[in-house]
């Protein structure tokens, strides 16, 4: 399990840390070992950090945040907001030393809510509801795919990966295509490219396509950027620009989806 704590204060961080192995050592050597051993442990001290550490592109995502509330700038309840927009939300534990805030930090969908300071044996109980929903995770996304998390008119949408044609980058947002409707997603495409490079391809600098979806190459005239590439996919009837630097790739995928489907 990826762990990431987020406090401003470095005692703080430090002591979970240490209350962290100490509860590895203890479930991994015990009779009832946490599923989720061992543990990879990142930190930040403030809510910037912890989005730079969340999306970043690495070989296991951020899981379970152990995340402060008081801090200065965007505090701890502001940045659980936050997480819940991303492709792949974490789960949150609040770690905190004042108990007013249990209410709002349960609305958000907290795994659980510790008081500092914070005792071994509670922080165990916490990590296990947090292993505990990891394999069903783990599960449904097995057996349906990877999924995006898309906050919809005050719902949250779980949109199969496997739907989606295309993710265009327009001002702050993220268009997300599928042959149904077209949805808004707030996260950034270098993320999803990183995590879903088997599925999805860049096609221009504000674009990415489903490999699936890949149809034709037809020469287009853009009356932005003049005579070049444009992307045709099965299910949608407009064209996505491709840039010259990613033509060469872009061939060679129409190419091999020819050959395989």
């Amino acid at each position: 399990m990826h762990i990431l704590i987020v406090d401003d204060e470095a005692l703080a961080r430090a002591r979970l840390r240490t209350l962290l192995a100490d509860v590895q050592a203890c479930a991994s050597t015990g009779a009832n070992a946490l599923p989720g051993l061992p543990f990879h442990v990142s930190e930040a001290a403030d809510a910037g950090q912890a989005l730079a550490v969340l999306q970043a592109p690495g070989p296991r995502p951020v899981e379970l945040v152990l995340l402060d509330i008081h801090m200065p700038g965007q505090d701890g309840l502001a940045l659980a907001h936050a997480l819940r927009r991303l492709s792949l939300a974490p789960a949150v534990v609040f770690v905190t030393a004042h108990a007013s805030h249990a209410v709002q930090a349960f609305d958000l969908d907290a795994v659980d809510y510790l008081t500092k300071p914070v005792r071994r044996e509670r922080l165990q109980q916490a990590l296990a509801k947090a292993v505990r929903a990891a394999p069903l995770q783990a599960a449904a996304e097995r057996d349906a795919g990877p999924v995006l998390l898309i906050q919809d008119r005050g719902a949250t949408v779980r949109l199969p990966l496997s739907e989606v044609l295309y993710l265009k980058a327009e001002q702050k947002y993220v268009t997300v295509r599928t042959v149904a409707r077209s949805y808004i997603l707030d996260g950034a495409l270098a993320e999803l490219e990183a995590r879903h490079a088997d599925r999805l391809l860049r096609v221009h600098r504000n674009a990415l396509v489903a490999r699936s979806a890949l149809r034709s190459l037809e020469r287009h005239d853009d009356p932005g950027e003049g005579e070049g590439w444009a992307l045709r996919l099965h299910g949608v009837p407009e064209l996505l620009a491709v840039s010259r630097r990613q033509l060469p790739l872009v061939r060679a995928a129409i190419r091999d989806e020819g050959q395989t489907g």
